[in-house]
């Protein structure tokens, strides 16, 4: 039966088309904005509109950028600061040059809230300015709400002055003016332990948000999750704004700003967290599944619970809305429509975003693979290919889901025509947009350019810049004023207050501006565009859309990138379906000679079942010239390899098929041997990838050898559970580490501890005389010498970290170690390059122009050689494993006694190691391990030598055995080298360390070296104890000489293997 949870499906569009929901929301919460825009513009009277108007009444005529003058002997006069006016002259001002009869007729007495005719005269108008003489007592009811309910019938709204702006500093300046004007006069009506509460309940709400934000870093997004939820509520309280004011409900302002912390502290985001540490912890950047299928698994699993704990948080909001307490029961209607928008934002919005977070987090980890390959010298190609495979592989089904019209590119993969499609798109809008600009400018109000670029939202709209009062502009209005008044009044000149006309609104002078035709789609449109224009000039928005278009710009850089890398591995496939059609038994081909008869010149004729004609061996050559040698048939190419006509190392490069070319030339260098035996060998060579051994791993590739692999354990290391695994072709070795495991584990498991993290390179460099390689060695031991190193050096690289120095002098050469961190890789090559540069820069920019480098590396580094100066200093990583065996264990499962594997220890690893000379070599068998890790995981063997270095130590503490093993130079990574192989990378992928750490740059490769240290200390325990025993010999003789006499039980046989079939000598000592 199919599930009635909508959420999953909900979530899983908005994963699959994150871009389209993202903008869809955004545009619906503008929508909402504006609208909210709308409503303050109108004549709707609401506790906002109401105070912000009486606001703007209170500041402007509180004594902001006022002038005052004394009528005296009937001639005005400028007037002290400290006289008090009786009188004040209001001016208004108009883009049109007469004063609109409409508007002087809105601003007459009779509009007047409580003045009378007496309190509030008209004076004749001057060109585009009207005044109003009012008493002073009475001036902060100019700006009433039925007085602006008069203004709007009349088509006319207040507007910034011209010159001014609104916007910027003055417009952040104005709102914190306003806020903190209200805020003082709440604080001055309010009680002190309400004042009290309010304060706790803000600082409550800012700490929640510092929470949120802290919970987020813990998931891995320093900022962009933590201000994506808060802008999924922000859009939330719009919509609901909308929603409660087109249903009819009035919200107070001081209500709202009163129950909306305890709202935040109540409900939190726990929300967010919850949904975002379900879908963090089934995803991962080295996942490989698609994000769709994790997000939707996380919502599925939690979605239900979240939308009832929003269900009940709605509920009891319900239940205080119908309470009927005033102030109470608006709010909590309010509250509840929030909540119900944000549920459904959390599900589409935020989840939209989600979903682009990790696909920017693979992008990312796609990036930082390719770029540390190539700093261990992988080609570009090479490294992006392996960086590619460990991208999620997405079925093609999933690929190619489709919406129709809904998908910009139709849902499918990626092409460069839809590209192409989404550019023309967006640039066609864009032209479109400025076309119908333009030809709507004709219908549009003629006003003049001060009137259409100021900004028509309800503002402060008065000057703050003192006037002067005896200009010519502003005496007409005080010789009116001077007829009215006596000797002796005083009055106050308010700065002009400039109406707008409204768009939407009829105009005084209609019939000069023709409005666009009565039809309905062309008011729409114009409607809608003249509401856009007017939108996106607010304060709030331009910035919104500054910030929103520098945002489009990083998310087109990944987006693109993204569909080139989907591009391409679409590409993959098709490759793939030639390999599997090249692959065919072909008869083996016969060479005939030409019409010629030359016996130089063989012609080469298939027999394939295809009718073909021959062709002789110089149309061959002209066919491989002509640069189509993928044209030429298997044998063709290997008589031209024999022939020298293709190098045998660059059978890759000519062929462009890795495949083949591994394929021909098995066949070159069989025909080519004494033996003739590989072409028709049990070398395997089929089923492989051998793209990534191109130009990374290995070359002249004739195929690949299969080695037995095997797991041993689990292995509880630092209370974490491990399985080893172990390539080896060793009897008894995966088996006997097994049986370490289980008694570490019966202990508590092991424990590690990493000392140091130091690759090393140790060139060397020469001097012509002794003077000049001591003062070198002087300046480099110098702090100077190491920060200009250092800085030289850490300049190469983004991982690799010049962390020690240290020189030694031999005659006038000079060795020089360089000790550095590598991030997840080993690092050689990365090293490498860091030591030229740095002896570049030292020769070059610090005065040894003499010196003469002879070589990178100097054996004083020291690499895949025993040497006392890796045992010494280390090289790698050096960890040390400690484990605790009870003494029962000892006896139950390692057949011994704790006294007699201390004895053995002694004796053996200690003294028997120092009277051999040993270096390094104070343990039973720890290379057995180290090797056998290296193969299954990808690591150089050849660097088994100083990575085996181990001291183990064993100590009777309480009747249980103590025991620790030491290993310092432990020389791991992993990513670069082997680790790129599907096979390999399986196996650090078991372990859960696959490819460089996503935070911490050398997290990966660190806990690599743990898990073979404490690898080597299970191994190293087994080991003594069956020589303490002596089991060693039975156990070996019992598993490695007792399968070739056993026969093989009835039933299935297990599956021979090409390396598993005995050699002939083999199975001849087995027959007799």
């Amino acid at each position: 039966m199919k599930s009635l949870n909508p959420l999953p499906t909900i979530a899983s569009y908005s994963a699959q088309f994150p871009i389209h929901v993202i903008v869809f929301v955004a545009l619906l919460a503008s929508t909402a904005y504006f609208h909210l825009l709308d409503i303050a513009a109108t004549t709707r009277v609401t506790a906002w509109s109401a105070y912000n108007w009486r606001g703007v009444a209170r500041r402007d005529f509180a004594g902001l950028g006022q002038a005052k003058a004394v009528l005296q002997n009937g001639e005005w006069v400028q007037a002290t600061e400290t006289e008090t006016s009786q009188y004040a002259i209001a001016l208004a001002t108009t883009p049109y040059a007469v004063f609109p009869p409409a508007l002087e007729s809105a601003l007459m007495p009779s509009a007047c809230l409580s003045a009378s005719s007496n309190d509030c005269t008209p004076l004749p108008p001057s060109g585009s300015l009207s005044g109003f003489l009012i008493e002073s007592a009475t001036a902060n009811e100019w700006l009433n709400p039925t007085m602006r309910r008069a203004l709007h019938d009349a088509g006319f709204t207040i507007a910034p002055a011209a010159g001014t702006s609104e916007g910027g500093v003055w417009w952040i300046g104005r709102a914190v003016y306003d806020v903190a004007a209200k805020t003082r006069q709440l604080i001055e009506k309010a009680d002190r332990v309400d004042i009290i509460i309010m304060t706790i309940g803000y600082l409550a709400m800012h700490l929640t948000f510092v929470s949120l934000f802290l919970n987020m870093r813990t998931l891995g997004s320093n900022f962009w999750l933590g201000a994506t939820v808060l802008t999924s509520s922000t859009f939330a309280f719009l919509c609901a704004l909308c929603t409660v004011h087109q249903l009819g409900i009035t919200i107070d302002p001081v209500s709202l700003s009163e129950g909306l912390p305890f709202l935040v502290i109540t409900v939190g985001f726990e929300k967010p967290i919850l949904l975002t540490k379900a879908v963090l912890k089934g995803s991962s950047s080295s996942s490989p599944r698609a994000i769709r299928e994790d997000v939707v698994d996380a919502v599925r699993a939690k979605g239900l619970l979240i939308v009832r704990d929003y269900a009940v948080e709605i509920l009891v909001l319900s239940l205080g809305a119908l309470s009927g307490v005033p102030g109470l029961k608006q709010f909590c209607f309010l509250a509840a429509w929030i909540l119900g928008f944000d549920c459904l934002m959390l599900f589409t919005f935020y989840t939209a975003v989600l979903a682009v977070k990790l696909e920017i987090t693979r992008i990312k980890r796609h990036t930082t693979i390719r770029k540390a390959l190539e700093e261990e010298g992988m080609s570009y190609k090479a490294a992006e290919k392996v960086a590619m495979a460990n991208d999620p592989q997405v079925n093609k089904e999933e690929r190619e889901r489709s919406f129709g019209w809904l998908s910009l590119f139709g849902g499918r993969k990626v092409r460069d025509e839809s590209v192409t499609r989404f550019k023309l798109v967006m640039v066609s809008g864009f032209v479109l947009i400025n076309f119908l600009n333009v030809c709507t400018m004709p219908f549009r109000p003629a006003v003049p350019a001060t009137a259409a670029a100021v900004n028509p939202i309800v503002t402060a709209a008065a000057a703050n810049a003192p006037i002067d009062v005896f200009s010519v502009k502003y005496r007409p209005f005080l010789d009116a004023a001077a007829k009215l008044l006596s000797d002796g009044s005083i009055v106050t000149v308010l700065p002009p207050i400039h109406f707008s006309p409204i768009s939407a609104a009829p105009s005084p002078s209609s019939s000069a501006y023709p409005i666009a035709g009565n039809g309905t789609v062309e008011n729409l449109v114009l409607g809608f565009l003249e509401s856009w224009t007017r939108s996106v000039g607010d304060p709030i928005m331009s910035k919104w859309i500054v910030v929103v278009l520098a945002i489009s710009v990083g998310l087109n850089a990944y987006l693109f990138n993204a569909a080139r890398w989907i591009q391409i591995r679409e590409q993959k496939p098709k490759v793939v379906e030639k390999i599997v059609e090249i692959i065919k038994t072909v008869p083996a081909p016969r060479i005939v000679a030409d019409d010629g008869g030359r016996a130089d010149s063989p012609r080469v004729e298939e027999i394939n079942g295809d009718a073909s004609a021959p062709r002789s061996f110089d149309e061959c050559v002209e066919i491989l010239k002509a640069g189509n040698a993928k044209k030429l048939s298997d044998e063709e190419a290997v008589i031209l390899a024999l022939k020298g006509k293709i190098p045998g190392y660059a059978l890759e490069k000519t062929l462009a098929d890795p495949f083949r070319a591994v394929k021909i030339r098995r066949a070159m260098v069989s025909r080519n041997s004494n033996t003739k035996t590989l072409e028709a060998s049990l070398l395997p060579y089929q089923d492989y990838d051998y793209a990534r051994v191109l130009g990374a791993c290995c070359e002249n590739v004739i195929g690949y050898l299969p080695l037995p692999l095997g797991v041993a354990g689990p292995l509880i290391i630092d209370g974490k559970s491990y399985y080893i695994p172990m390539a080896t072709t060793e009897g008894v070795l995966v088996a006997s580490t097994g049986r370490g495991c289980k008694a570490i584990n019966a202990g508590g498991g092991a424990v590690t501890v990493l000392t140091q993290d130091m690759m090393s390179r140790g060139p060397c460099v020469a001097f012509p005389n002794l003077a000049r390689a001591g003062a070198a060695k002087i300046w480099l031991d110098s702090e100077e010498g190491q920060k200009a190193m250092k800085k030289a050096f850490d300049s190469t690289s983004r991982f690799a970290r010049l962390k020690q120095l240290k020189t030694a002098l031999a005659g006038t050469t000079l060795y020089i170690r360089f000790g550095t961190s590598t991030g997840d890789a080993m690092g050689m090559n990365m090293i490498s390059k860091g030591t030229e540069f740095a002896l570049r820069f030292m020769k070059e920019e610090c005065g040894f122009y003499d010196m003469d480098v002879v070589s990178v590396s100097g054996n004083y580094c020291t690499d895949k050689k025993p040497a006392a100066i890796n045992w010494i200093e280390g090289r790698g990583k050096s960890v040390v494993a400690e484990a605790i065996i009870p003494g029962h264990v000892v006896r139950d499962v390692l057949k011994s006694s704790v006294d007699a594997l201390v004895e053995l220890n002694i004796t053996k690893n200690l003294v028997g190691s120092a009277m051999a000379g040993s270096v390094g070599g104070f343990n039973a068998h720890a290379a057995n391990i180290v090797a056998a890790v290296f193969l299954a995981t990808g690591q150089d063997p050849a660097q088994v030598v100083e990575s085996a270095n181990c001291i183990t130590l064993m100590k009777n503490v309480d009747g249980n055995l103590h025991m620790t093993v030491s290993m310092p130079s432990i020389e791991c990574g992993t990513i670069g080298g082997g680790t790129i192989l599907d096979p390999q990378g399986a196996m650090l992928d078991l372990l859960g360390v696959r490819g460089p750490h996503p935070e911490v740059p050398g997290t990966n490769a660190k806990q690599l070296a743990r898990i073979i240290a404490a690898a080597v200390l299970a191994g190293e325990l087994s080991l003594c104890s069956a020589l303490a025993a002596g089991h060693l010999v039975k156990a070996h003789m019992a598993h490695n000489r007792s399968a070739a006499n056993t026969p093989a039980p009835s039933g299935t046989a297990t599956p021979a293997h090409p390396l598993s079939a005995l050699t002939p000598a083999a199975a001849e000592s087995a027959r007799k």
